[in-house]
């Protein structure tokens, strides 16, 4: 699959799975609760045991505001007004289970939503809620050890900018000394940036959770800025981007500064390389230009690998391939069960009953954790 047409895919299949909502059924069971990522003492949003998010905004001169989540006519959510000046509205069906952007039209103007936290997606700081999950166990905040995820700042000629990148060591990281750690870079998505992973994936939780409970090997992930402020940072703007320049970023200035000043074995056995959406197409793009940096590949929801563009390079020590069931799942388990065939360790993951969306990526970092660095 060329870069082009993965472009295309991808930001098809976002535009897809933005505030994509499922028809309700029956009564709407008045069990609601605030968000769990409402502003300290807000109220609203609130969702309830079956998916449905309600909201209610104070705009006493407003004319009208719609929510962009949920169903409702041309999209969203309309509220109503009532004569105490304050907008109200359930969405029309139940959403997926997880993460999801939102923001509100208030007569014709974009605003967020003052009742909850804002997270960087869709190329600006949107507001956020949370449908309680099935499994959302595996992320949840426990009483285990927990690593530490630290703002890092590294020099890069190749761009003549201070660049950041946030890292992630283990528990026990400080203790041990003498420890050295195997490393895992992370991408974020198109219209993210380096805060994603940690804030909206909860990696750091999922990491806490999996060593506490023996299921994976202690390591680093390290989370960067995918792009390099050369695009436009708009709808269509991922068709211009070229991967040269974050490649150099990356393999050239990040991956040494992290050998430098942190406990890792640095060779390409310990290092992998893994993102989501955009992510996982660069990830695809450099770890086929650059064999000897990596030995893991992953792409969530990111495109696929095909024998043919592995052949006659460094084998991957694994190659990971994922995305939600309303997504591709066709076409990841044909690509990995290519793979096989062709002698690669090639593993597939579907998410069942999510699209384009975080508990999607979730799922796959929960899966794929566990293959990593177990030689």
């Amino acid at each position: 699959m060329n870069s082009k047409c993965l472009v295309i895919m991808l930001m098809a299949t976002l535009a897809g799975s933005i505030c994509k909502a499922q028809t309700g059924t029956g009564e709407i069971k008045e069990d609601f609760r605030s968000s769990s990522l409402n502003q300290p003492g807000q109220e609203y949003p609130q969702v309830n045991s079956q998916g449905y998010a309600r909201f209610r905004i104070k705009a006493t001169k407003s004319d009208s505001i719609r929510v962009t989540l949920g169903l409702g006519g041309r999209g969203g959510t309309k509220l109503v007004k009532g004569t105490d000046g304050y907008f109200s509205g359930t969405t029309e069906g139940s959403m997926d289970e997880g993460f999801h952007y939102y923001h509100l039209i208030v007569d014709g103007g974009i605003f967020n939503d003052p009742g909850t936290l804002n997270y960087y997606g869709s190329t600006r700081w949107e507001s956020g809620i949370e449908i309680p999950a099935h499994d959302q166990d595996f992320y949840a905040l426990k009483d285990v050890p927990h690593g530490n995820v630290q703002q890092i700042l590294f020099p890069s000629k190749s761009t003549n900018t201070q660049r950041r990148a946030f890292v992630y060591t283990p528990p026990g990281y400080d203790k041990e000394r003498s420890k050295k750690y195997p490393v895992l870079y992370l991408q974020h998505g198109w219209g993210e940036d380096e805060t994603a992973w940690s804030n909206q994936g909860h990696a750091n939780l999922i990491m806490d959770n999996l060593i506490a409970e023996g299921k994976i090997k202690p390591f680093i992930i390290v989370m960067t800025y995918g792009m390099t402020n050369d695009i436009k940072m708009k709808p269509g703007g991922l068709r211009d981007f070229k991967i040269d320049a974050f490649e150099a970023v990356l393999t050239d200035e990040l991956v040494p500064y992290v050998d430098a000043n942190f406990r890792t074995v640095a060779d390409r056995a310990h290092r992998a390389m893994a993102g989501l959406s955009m992510g996982g197409m660069e990830t695809h793009l450099i770890t086929l230009a650059k064999p000897d940096e990596f030995a893991y590949y992953g792409l969530l929801s990111g495109g696929i690998y095909t024998p043919a563009e592995l052949k006659d390079k460094p084998k991957a020590k694994l190659i990971f391939i994922s995305c939600g069931s309303k997504e591709n799942p066709a076409g990841v388990n044909n690509a990995a069960a290519a793979l096989k065939e062709a002698g690669y360790n090639a593993v597939s993951f579907i998410s069942e009953n999510t699209a384009h969306e975080f508990l999607t990526w979730r799922r796959s970092l929960k899966e794929l954790a566990p293959l990593l660095f177990k030689d």
